[in-house]
């Protein structure tokens, strides 16, 4: 039963050879450039590397392993650019697609193999960006801030957010370095009227505790109010929990990048409950990388459709034209992302507008397509 189940059965021989080519040109297209791009990077940081005495090992496995994924999954859109374009044109110049159309084979059905090859990538590349780059981005981040001098940010001021239903919590000052804030307050509103309110000079985050949301306040005062009466608690210290973790606290540049899809969605919900405005970069990040998989299906699309046909002077024109579609492509990602976080407009539109306009790129493309 099991040998009837044969891949050539399942993948035609037409389709085999053109997946070959696709993946094996990708592939080949993403150890060229991203080799070039090592040694541009190691030349620019050699110094930065040899004054902070960095161990080659810490440089090859925490930086280097997971600087090349991090820029292949970043530059995927041009990998697939490049990979289309020049094996397709190859297969133009033998006169190889002409006889495929000539065979009675349509330019739709020509392109099964090319989308399969997108939806392989096209996963792939999911993959890496929701659940294996994070963990390497922190990785490489705490590298960078070691042996490269990148300061990051520790501190944050006038700090307020919701940590429960009706409770807000300010923090004047607060140094993530030692996990301590000063000038605290926690207020409860019951509707519109303050039934409860904290104030302490001195919070500290329990970094040993077993339990999450340990807090250790100092020199507090609770006022109680019931009605017309008010009842003052004081103290010198004071174990508490409250729902917010030092993590919200401090917004540091790239922070979204060290975080997987499902944490993404769980910090957005969770800062979007408190009332907090600085999740926009987030929300931008999470799109986005649902939005960069499934431009590997328009951006086949385009390439096949523009090299496809034989002409006279060989690929470089079309090669030329692909480059400069896929640098565009990746230039109105962040420009998109940046109108995303300072112009208010809407993260999930903002991750898209690319892929929208490059639709109809792709379809103008398809129709001057040889049939």
């Amino acid at each position: 039963m099991f040998k009837k189940l044969r891949i050539g059965r399942l993948i035609p021989r037409l389709d085999r050879y053109i997946i070959g080519k696709f993946i094996g040109t990708y592939f080949f297209a993403i150890l060229l450039i991203i080799s070039i791009s090592i040694v541009f990077d190691y030349n620019e940081n050699m110094a930065k590397f040899a004054a902070s005495h960095a161990p080659w090992r810490a440089i090859i496995f925490d930086y280097y392993a997971n600087f090349v994924p991090y820029f292949a999954n970043l530059f995927s859109p041009l990998f697939v650019f490049i990979a289309v374009i020049f094996f397709t044109s190859k297969l133009a110049g033998n006169s190889e697609i002409i006889a495929m159309l000539a065979s009675g084979m349509s330019f739709r059905r020509l392109l099964r193999p090319y989308l399969f090859s997108a939806a392989l990538i096209a996963i792939l590349n999911f993959y890496l960006g929701a659940y294996v780059i994070p963990h390497g981005n922190i990785v490489k981040q705490n590298f960078e801030l070691r042996y490269k001098n990148k300061r990051k940010n520790t501190t944050a001021a006038n700090v307020q957010l919701k940590v429960a239903p009706g409770t807000f919590a300010y923090i004047q000052q607060y140094d993530d370095l030692a996990k301590r804030g000063y000038g605290f307050h926690l207020d409860k509103f019951e509707g519109k009227k303050v039934v409860s309110s904290l104030n302490a000079s001195v919070i500290q985050y329990d970094t040993i505790s077993d339990s999450r949301y340990h807090w250790k306040i100092t020199n507090y005062k609770i006022r109680t109010l019931k009605g017309l009466r008010e009842q003052i608690e004081t103290g010198s210290q004071m174990d508490t929990t409250i729902m917010m973790e030092p993590m919200d606290l401090i917004f540091s540049k790239g922070q979204q990048e060290t975080l997987t899809s499902p944490e993404l969605l769980r910090y957005i919900s969770k800062q979007q409950e408190r009332g907090s405005q600085n999740v926009v970069q987030y929300e931008v990040e999470y799109h986005k990388r649902i939005a960069t998989s499934f431009a590997s299906f328009i951006l086949t699309i385009i390439g096949a459709s523009l090299s496809s046909r034989k002409r006279k002077g060989g690929m470089g024109l079309y090669l030329g034209i692909g480059l400069a579609l896929s640098f565009t492509y990746i230039l109105m990602q962040t420009i998109s992302s940046t109108f995303a976080i300072n112009a208010d407009t809407p993260p999930m539109l903002a991750a898209w507008i690319p892929n929208i306009i490059y639709i109809f790129i792709a379809y103008f493309c398809y129709r001057q397509a040889p049939n």
